[in-house]
């Protein structure tokens, strides 16, 4: 990094701090409807494949004590706030026709996203039972779609099932089921051990896992007092609850020998997941593409084209599937690849993780064919479908690879018609997904296709700075341009005040870069330099105001969360009766009142996990000293990357930067993808 320097001293800081439209009967269905709708529509596929083998919250302002710290933990988890707990350290189906897809601005639908609302007479009987127990009578609705029909029934019979309440947790679950079981209860209750056996990998979902080890699971499950951890998980079998896997180890031993083998347990969602994604890869490997052309055309194209960027579209040429890494640069190589096969006449798009993604990769390409992964799979964007069901594509390039879990890649790969080329491309030192999984570094492991890494580096001292994070080096470069600045501060209060003056004075004046387009980027959301804190203080300093519509004011910048796991930057235009009106990335979105505090918060500091798949022109990274147990390469990577111009670092954590650099990779995920796709894909894995 640059030599320690501060940037011109401004001459004066202050202080800175996400609105109801159903769609009317007969409207069109938005983006997020139709995504769930294509997601419930492909997992009913994996199921049915899978069987063939196998033959809104009330406000709760009067609530106090434990009902009300329940209340509060769902409503975290539900806004994103919080995640939940961390637990763990990191034959083909028949195609139905799909309708034609709409482009419209999408607005957001009412409650909560599950296919039917429940009734309101189940809603008032769990209301009931939680009333009885102690738990907030708001958690009737969401425990209702959770548990569905017969849920105040299955409450009375087996209280920890409130466990399967985004946000409860176990000693919630235990308080609830004292008060309605007396004294029939303990912690070694059969039912409280098979329900925590899925709560334990609910957890382990979002960290990345789509199984555990066994030994792993039953530690846990002893952690929480289940006093015989192996039945609880063998009773967690025998329901249903879960799936046990033995999954081999090493090399396959001969006949008298006993082959090793490793004992994973997971949720079912994410097996049958992992299994479809696995078979959809083995049919786009072992089977050849459709030219779409002459293969003399690819190789004309291939000669045109630069380095690596050639290397691309010779792999694309004749493999089903492609592997491309590289940096911010390197984008230039799919963008060549799309151009050539536009040209050719093929049906080719790519597929970005953010609408600011989106439009930075359509800048590169001549004419159409960008959308988003979730605007794609909904067909919202895109070619739209065949009348099979699968997507209208010859050549599909996914960008941001590294952020696809599971659930996501099985949906694509298997929306690909046979023939179709996919090319995952992405940057692996980048923060991996926030869902289950480790899609692109466990391909990249396999080496069961082609993988062209880019030799097109990112260019000037930010490119010099991440290229060396990269591969685990904190460099010192040389920043002429003030590209790279160091703000060194010695507390949290320090951290804020500095990091306003930054934003609102001193990189638009020595830099030039205006605070709308500068990013601040920060470890978590809580804490005294968290995203909550600096979002108000930034607020007031950027754009003050009374917050009319549940604390937003036109001017805003905010963080529209539509599903989890997808944040998508933007900034409050207006309110109405519909709801909270925001652009984001060009395009207009209402958020529903009710869904206004699950679903936007204030976007001036984001986390980087929330940063990832868009750049800014400066950005402001803020490392107190609280932070250093959250650093890893992949997020000092992945937040220092986000700058295209300049970047300016709050430093706060003294050496524990470079240790995190050099010491703290990513955090191993336990994943069946390799040993899935191994003895469908000769050579995978050698």
């Amino acid at each position: 990094m640059s030599t320690p320097e501060t940037p011109e001293e401004p001459r004066s800081a202050d202080d800175g701090t996400p609105a109801d439209g159903t769609p009317a009967e007969g409207a069109q269905v938005s983006e997020a409807e139709a995504e769930l709708a294509a997601q419930r529509l492909e997992r009913e596929r994996i199921e049915r494949r899978k069987a063939e083998r196998q033959g809104p919250i009330e406000a709760g302002t009067k609530l106090s004590g434990t009902a009300a710290e329940l209340l509060a933990a769902v409503r975290a988890v539900e806004s994103g706030e919080k995640p939940p707990a961390t637990v763990f350290e990191e034959a083909r189906p028949a195609r139905r026709p799909a309708p034609e897809p709409v482009r419209r601005a999408p607005v957001v639908p009412e409650g909560s996203p599950v296919p039917a609302a429940p009734a309101e007479g189940t809603v008032g009987e769990v209301r009931e039972v939680l009333t009885r127990g102690g738990a907030p009578a708001a958690l009737a609705a969401p425990a209702a779609a959770a548990l569905g029909e017969g849920s105040a029934e299955l409450l009375r019979e087996d209280p920890w099932q409130l466990l399967r309440v985004p946000g409860v947790r176990p000693e919630q679950a235990d308080g609830f089921a004292r008060a309605l079981l007396g004294g029939d209860t303990g912690p070694g209750d059969e039912r409280r051990g098979r329900a925590l056996t899925v709560w334990l990998l609910e957890q382990a979902a979002p960290a990345g896992h789509t199984a555990l080890e066994m030994a792993a699971l039953t530690e846990a499950l002893g952690r929480q007092g289940v006093p015989d951890p192996e039945d609880a998980v063998r009773n967690a079998v025998a329901e249903g609850d879960v799936l046990v896997f033995q999954d081999a180890i090493g090399e396959t031993v001969g006949e008298d020998e006993e082959q090793p083998v490793r004992v994973l347990v997971g949720l079912e969602r994410c097996a049958l997941a992992e299994e479809s994604l696995a078979d959809g890869l083995a049919r786009l490997i072992n089977s050849a593409p459709k030219q779409g052309g002459a293969a003399e055309e690819w190789e004309r194209a291939a000669a045109a084209a630069e380095g690596s960027a050639a290397d691309l579209i010779r792999a694309a040429s004749g493999h089903g599937l492609v592997l491309h890494t590289g940096g911010e640069a390197a984008l230039a190589e799919p963008a060549a690849l799309l151009d050539a096969a536009h040209g050719m006449g093929l049906r080719a798009w790519a597929a970005t993780h953010s609408p600011v993604g989106r439009e930075r990769f359509a800048s590169r390409v001549d004419g159409p064919g960008v959308a988003t992964v979730a605007g794609l799979l909904s067909g919202a964007e895109g070619p739209g479908r065949d009348p099979e069901g699968a997507l209208a594509v010859d050549l599909l390039v996914v960008l941001d690879a590294p952020q696809l879990d599971v659930e996501t890649a099985a949906l694509l790969t298997e929306s690909l018609p046979d023939g179709a080329r996919l090319v995952l491309s992405g940057d692996p030192a980048v923060l991996w997904s926030v869902g289950p999984g480790r899609v692109f570094a466990d391909l990249l492991a396999a080496r069961a296709c082609p993988q062209v890494a880019s030799r097109r580096p990112d260019p000037g001292p930010l490119g010099e700075l991440v290229s060396g994070i990269g591969v685990g080096e904190l460099l010192q470069v040389e920043a002429p341009e003030k590209e790279v600045v160091i703000v060194p501060v010695r507390d949290a209060g320090e951290a804020v005040h500095r990091t306003v003056q930054l934003v609102a004075d001193s990189v638009p004046r020595a830099i030039g870069v205006p605070a709308e387009e500068t990013q601040v980027i920060t470890p978590g959301h809580g804490g005294a330099v968290g995203t909550r804190v600096l979002n108000a203080v930034l607020k007031e300093r950027l754009n003050p105001g009374p917050g009319r519509f549940a604390g937003f004011d036109p001017g805003d910048r905010v963080a529209w969360s539509p599903a989890p796991g997808r944040v998508l930057p933007g900034r409050v235009v207006g309110a109405d009766a519909e709801g909270l009106r925001l652009d984001c990335a060009g395009g207009t979105v209402v958020v529903p009142r009710d869904r206004v505090e699950q679903t936007v918060r204030h976007g001036w500091a984001l986390t980087a996990h929330q940063a990832v798949g868009s750049r800014w022109p400066a950005a402001v990274v803020v490392l107190p000293g609280d932070a250093v147990p959250a650093l890893s390469r992949p997020w000092i990577y992945t937040a220092f990357s986000r700058a295209d111009r300049h970047l300016s670092v709050v430093h706060g954590v003294d050496q524990a930067l470079q240790r995190a650099v050099a010491e703290v990779p990513a955090k191993p995920r336990t994943t069946r993808l390799p040993v899935l796709l191994a003895p469908q894909v000769p050579g995978a894995g050698e």
